[in-house]
């Protein structure tokens, strides 16, 4: 590769880092913002929201712009699999917004950043996947940090809390149960197509929830409306970039790699969580903060140990 091309290949992956990093922490705080502070309390159509997006610019991008290659549905039990996905997914990501509307940003990815914990848990409990001995003492600092930022957290809120906990525990069955599910080779599905078929699939499970739960969705909205002249176009924008945060997600991974996305990640959260403290003023004590990063350190840790004992 010639170092005209070279150039070219870096600053393509350092562009698609920045949207990548840019559509993720945006989604974060435009939920935080629509969720708390413009009073629209409505978690699970805003989640409906997202998966419409999801499923008009999936088709726009797979089938028509042929970004990668589709893969269809090769029979009923891989579609009753990937359902089951659908519906996992759509707890997690309910859970979350929930979660968003009674805690902080900061607190949130404190929480979040204990996905490897319950991830292992999981692999361990449905596949019997061991790991070495060390590679579960990280774990234990990713868990005693969020016990420790509870503690130190002003604005804790314990239905917020066990909102998060149900979320990021649904995020690592997510992932584990993928796995399972779409482990043979003739049913793989790369993350896109994937996205294109479980986003059609949660919102049809997202509108009667929606119907039973937040009845008065429509009216409160356009009254909202009125008040906040650009309510619609946020719920829209925060709607798009959470299909561009799933697109990036699977093009850095692409093009750099699982490890590179996992250290990035955990950069990722530390910087949502500065922006979000810097933006909401929510208050911060040492004690938070200490937990947080011990968090974060434990996570990384269990990343690394988890590459040498592959």
């Amino acid at each position: 590769m010639s170092t005209e091309q070279s150039e070219k290949q870096a600053l393509f992956i350092t562009s698609i880092i920045i949207f990548w990093y840019s559509s993720n922490i945006g989604v974060l705080l435009l939920n935080k913002l629509l969720l708390s502070n413009y009073g629209f309390s409505f978690p699970i159509f805003l989640t409906m929201c997202h998966m419409s997006a999801c499923a008009v610019l999936s088709n726009v991008s797979i089938v028509f712009l042929k970004i990668v290659p589709f893969q269809r549905i090769k029979s009923k039990s891989q579609f009753f699999r990937i359902s089951t996905l659908s519906i996992v997914f759509c707890g997690s990501v309910v859970g979350g917004n929930i979660s968003l509307r009674y805690l902080p940003v900061s607190f949130n990815q404190a929480v979040g950043a204990t996905t490897p914990f319950f991830t292992a848990l999981f692999a361990y409990l449905i596949t019997l996947k061991r790991e070495a001995w060390l590679t579960y003492g990280c774990l234990v600092p990713v868990v005693v940090g969020v016990v420790i930022a509870s503690g130190g957290e002003p604005s804790f809120h314990l239905y917020g809390f066990i909102m998060c906990i149900g979320a990021t525990a649904a995020r690592a069955f997510k992932s584990v149960l993928q796995g399972v599910l779409l482990s043979s080779e003739g049913e793989r599905l790369n993350s896109m197509n994937l996205l294109l078929y479980m986003s059609p699939i949660a919102v049809l499970v997202l509108l009667p929830a929606t119907l039973l739960m937040e009845p008065n969705v429509l009216d409160v909205t356009s009254t909202l409306a009125t008040e906040h002249r650009y309510l619609g176009l946020l719920i829209l924008v925060n709607s798009a970039m959470a299909y561009g945060a799933n697109l990036l997600n699977f093009l850095v991974t692409k093009h750099t790699s699982a490890l590179t996305l996992q250290v990035l990640g955990n950069a990722k959260g530390a910087v949502a969580v500065v922006i979000s403290i810097l933006l909401f003023r929510n208050p911060v004590t040492f004690i938070g903060i200490a937990g947080y990063t011990m968090t974060v350190m434990g996570v990384v840790a269990y990343g690394e140990a988890k590459r040498r004992y592959k």
